[in-house]
């Protein structure tokens, strides 16, 4: 059933981060012309004039490193040089599992708040609990630090030990707890059952994430017989994107046929085109996709598969319209390259680039008065220096992206469950896959 896409990566610029993996890619560079060596030898002389007379000396791989990605930014918000860390970093995202001790962290007064640990993590099993507050990691205070920086400090190699120093409610001295760092498993599905309905949440699109779909799905069948369930409700609010590849096949996991998405590069032989093959993992049963300014490049392809080729009905408010794709160039030691090499397209030949998946029910989530007017709608189409969309006009791309914590307060989850259980009605639910619309190159 799986079909598999080269390892390329469509993650969104979602503040600082944009999801990866690793490329191989052995195209051969064609040479420049005379006038462009002769720029680079002016970089030269103006790099060893900086390097030889600033105010100060410079640290001579920074300035390598930010003039590199200079030229990159220039392109499009998505290329970047990622040093070695940053490499490494990408390559940890992508696989979704680090050496850590499995804790969900937020900050609270400068301070590292658990929110909870992970069941059968290293940090489950020291005691730690909700709530506790980190004051040291190592000895190190945590004031000072921001969240970024601690998560840092906390995962490390495997098997490697960490000394927390913990504030917890009711106790009457802080308690040093000394945890040994193991392999943690970052979920990309959430699911549960909402009475007769299947809740499938896909975080992010990592090398785990059909897997956990798949699981997930399984344990929902378990859960609810056939006969009872009314359908799916698939959230891909908030999910920055991922890999092709995973986006492919979560796509395909809910089709039996048909074109799911194509990537087309500079010259016209390098499109490729990826097709569903037989075998719906929910047996044909009714799904609403659920989407907001969020959702971003990978789960945009498979929100627009589902939609284009009528197996589901699209609900929310626009996507965020990253309609690129990047390929990871290794670099060997010193990082790998970042590069937008194509565009992708929905099954009916569509570009989001700017634009974004527009749903076929429209539902705004309200804000909560303490967001009002601090919460903007978010697009790629007004990132600094996109590249513009075939299809991108004045209004742009992008919404609000705001999901409540709570479901009761969910308005747009609420309106799939009652299309779902039929306590209401829209002309483009459920939709019918035999009505797709022809293919438009």
């Amino acid at each position: 059933m799986i079909r598999k896409a080269s390892l390329v990566i469509v993650g969104a610029l979602m503040g600082a981060t944009a999801m990866s993996v690793i490329y191989s890619a052995g195209v051969p560079a064609q040479a420049a012309g005379p006038s462009t060596y002769k720029e680079l030898s002016i970089f030269g002389d103006v790099f060893e004039r900086v390097r030889a007379q600033y105010v100060t000396p410079p640290d001579e791989s920074k300035l390598v490193e930010n003039a590199i990605n200079g030229m990159l930014t220039s392109l499009d918000p998505h290329s970047s040089f990622l040093n070695a860390k940053d490499a490494a970093d990408m390559r940890t995202q992508t696989r979704g599992e680090f050496g850590g001790l499995g804790i969900e962290v937020t900050m609270e007064n400068e301070l590292v708040k658990v929110i909870a640990p992970i069941d059968d993590t290293p940090a489950s099993r020291a005691g730690i609990l909700a709530g506790d507050l980190i004051a040291e990691i190592d000895g190190e205070a945590v004031r000072g630090l921001k969240l970024e920086e601690a998560v840092e400090k906390m995962r490390g190699a495997v098997n490697t030990p960490i000394k927390l120093t913990i504030l917890r409610e009711g106790a009457d001295k802080p308690l040093e707890i000394t945890i040994t760092r193991e392999i943690i498993a970052v979920r990309a599905v959430k699911s549960r059952v909402e009475g007769d309905v299947g809740y499938v949440r896909v975080i992010s699109f990592t090398e785990k994430t059909y897997d956990d779909l798949e699981k997930a799905i399984e344990k929902i069948k378990a859960e609810v017989p056939a006969d009872k369930l009314k359908g799916y409700v698939l959230d891909l609010r908030l999910n920055p994107g991922g890999l092709l590849d995973q986006a492919i096949n979560v796509s395909d996991a809910f089709l039996e046929r048909g074109e799911v998405v194509s990537t087309r590069g500079r010259n016209a032989d390098e499109t490729r085109r990826f097709n569903a093959g037989p075998g719906d993992l929910t047996d044909g049963k009714p799904v609403v996709v659920l989407i907001n300014g969020g959702s971003a490049s990978a789960s945009e392809i498979v929100a627009g598969a589902l939609q284009d080729l009528k197996r589901a009905t699209v609900l929310g408010t626009r996507s965020f319209g990253k309609g690129s794709v990047q390929t990871i160039i290794p670099l060997g030691e010193s990082g790998a390259l970042r590069l937008t090499t194509a565009l992708y397209y929905t099954p009916s030949g569509t570009s989001i680039q700017g634009t974004g998946i527009n749903p076929d029910i429209k539902v705004d989530q309200p804000l909560p008065e303490e967001l009002q007017g601090k919460v903007r709608a978010e697009g790629e189409s007004s990132l600094r220096g996109h590249i513009p969309g075939q299809n991108e006009t004045d209004e742009g791309s992008g919404s609000v992206a705001y999901v409540p914590p709570e479901a009761k307060d969910d308005v747009q989850l609420n309106y799939a469950l009652d299309l779902l259980r039929g306590n209401k009605t829209d002309p483009s639910f459920p939709p019918s896959p035999d009505k797709a619309a022809a293919v438009k190159q």
